[in-house]
């Protein structure tokens, strides 16, 4: 175990680190801000058009996960560009792998919706 804060202090720095990574996707991603866009009009959307709070919660979780798969997509891309800018096939590999991930969030988002609206 390596040695550092415990309980409520490393608590505390967690929720501090997270504020930090939200900010800097935030400030350094544009497609970050796009979704979080998309999130902000349509999380409304989803509490007013869910019938249930069982569908409202599918339609926001949904939404969420985008934003998860873009900070992680960010993070690889970030971690990746770190080692250089020379052309590496598992470094393509990785971004193309991380934007795979938010492209499925995305059609996840699209699924999700139309199975809670129209069926």
């Amino acid at each position: 175990m390596k040695p550092g804060k415990t309980g409520i202090a490393r608590i505390i720095d967690a929720g501090g680190y997270s504020w930090l990574g939200l900010k800097a996707a935030y400030q350094h991603e544009a497609a970050f801000r796009q979704e979080l866009l998309l999130t902000i009009i349509l999380l409304p959307m989803a509490i007013w058009l869910g019938e249930s709070g069982l569908e409202s919660a599918l339609m926001i979780g949904s939404l969420f996960v985008v934003l998860i798969a873009e900070i992680l997509n960010s993070a690889i891309e970030a971690v990746v560009d770190r080692f250089g800018p020379e052309q590496h096939e598992l470094a393509g590999r990785a971004k193309d792998m991380g934007s795979a991930a938010v492209f499925l969030a995305l059609a996840n988002v699209v699924i999700v919706w139309i199975l809670v609206l129209v069926f």
